[in-house]
């Protein structure tokens, strides 16, 4: 149509039509449309605003856009409509990459049972806790990662970074999450990696009279959250750099201030679309309202 549009000062419009097979009726019906308003501009707009409120969110999936539209512009439209919007923007995101398991299972130590049995859902904060060890190839060699998930809202409840995967990182990264909120009495699920069936890891949960729970040994979806949340973090934010480029110290900033993100400002779609935080914050003001 726009070859019809360039040419017709020169030709015209019928003769170019009939060379092109292009009926009369329909040029002048694609001319009238264009001179209309786009219906769906200001959701558009509304969407590259919420892309560049933050640089993390330019990783939005439509199902995240979705619920920011319904939660804070008033949206009352359908899935469909949004999902239509992004694919003719060029706004879809896929994922490219499968984070694969580190640890490495001890064939001797005494096991815990399987408690969480691949579910992970929570009708409170520090009920569920899940734990496990990514690995982040670096400038000056590896850094590992250990966090600690919560079940009921998807935040991360504490984490400990180091250059090793030895029992300290996780005890550390327990204890941080612990100090948070004076946490106890949690289900802590994990592999059977040796770092959590060592006594040391052991003795701390006791402390804080956590239930240990272990994944069935080559069960990655016995783990499945936790998984999800190193596949999130490296898909959004660490695929996107060159961690091998950079030291330990750059790395570990970059992996501190997605965290930071990711617990406060980022869409979460099973939390009604709130972030993590925001979703815990309303389980608290709900249970001081009801006191």
């Amino acid at each position: 149509m726009s070859y019809i549009t360039d040419r017709r000062d020169r030709w015209p419009v019928a003769l170019l039509c009939r060379t092109l097979g292009v009926s009369e009726s329909g040029y002048y019906k694609f001319l009238r449309s264009k001179s209309k308003p786009d219906k769906h501009a200001n959701l558009l707009a509304q969407i590259y605003e919420l892309i560049q409120e933050d640089e993390e969110n330019a990783n939005y999936g439509v199902r995240r856009i979705y619920d920011y539209l319904r939660l804070n512009q008033d949206y009352h439209g359908s899935l469909r409509t949004i999902y239509r919007i992004c694919k003719e923007n060029n706004l879809m995101i896929r994922m490219k990459h499968k984070p694969n398991g580190i640890t490495k299972a001890d064939t001797e130590a005494q096991k815990s049972e399987n408690l969480i049995k691949q579910d992970f859902t929570a009708e409170a904060p520090n009920q569920k806790w899940l734990t496990d060890i990514t690995e982040i190839p670096c400038k000056d060699g590896k850094l590992y990662l250990a966090p600690i998930f919560d079940c009921y809202d998807g935040s991360i409840r504490g984490f400990r970074m180091d250059d090793n995967m030895r029992a300290d990182l996780c005890v550390e990264a327990f204890q941080n999450a612990c100090r948070d909120d004076r946490a106890e009495g949690m289900i802590l699920h994990s592999d059977r990696g040796t770092q959590f069936t060592s006594q040391l890891f052991r003795n701390v949960l006791k402390k804080a009279n956590a239930i240990q729970s272990m994944s069935g040994t080559g069960r990655c979806y016995d783990n499945a959250r936790m998984e999800s949340f190193f596949a999130t973090l490296k898909k959004e934010k660490l695929y996107k750099v060159d961690t091998k480029s950079m030291p330990r110290t750059e790395v570990k900033t970059i992996v501190y201030r997605y965290i930071h993100y990711y617990n406060r400002r980022r869409i979460y779609s099973t939390n009604d679309g709130y972030p993590p935080l925001v979703y815990r914050g309303l389980f608290y003001d709900n249970q001081q309202l009801a006191a």
